[in-house]
């Protein structure tokens, strides 16, 4: 589990990101370089925590910050529903209601390349 102050070092280095995507993408830099900005105070924080684990701090920052990118990414691809949606999604795939206009509209403008 994190403490504060280290959830609060992991957020600077991810929100300085953040001013730059407006949404999520993959990865456009073919290097093995990521820089980083953070306050001298931050990196002092990372330093010592670092120290504290015998680890680098490339090291440090990356194993915290892959740990958050996959806690990130689990919660991203999970959709939790009641029991009652769930029961209504079954039901609807197991028994599709028939075409509608709009549906068959949809259907007609696809292209015929798909």
């Amino acid at each position: 589990m994190y403490r504060v102050d280290e959830l609060n070092a992991l957020a600077y280095i991810f929100n300085a990101y953040k001013k730059e995507l407006a949404m999520p993408r993959a990865t456009v830099e073919d290097n093995k370089r990521m820089s980083l900005r953070v306050t001298p105070e931050a990196k002092s924080m990372l330093v010592r925590a670092a120290a504290l684990r015998s680890a680098d701090l490339t090291s440090f920052v990356t194993q915290a910050a892959l740990r958050e990118a996959e806690t990130v990414l689990r919660e991203a691809d999970r959709i939790e529903v009641s029991q009652r949606d769930h029961a209504r999604v079954l039901a609807l795939l197991e028994n599709p209601p028939k075409p509608n206009a709009r549906l068959k509209a949809a259907i007609t403008a696809l292209p015929d390349t798909l």
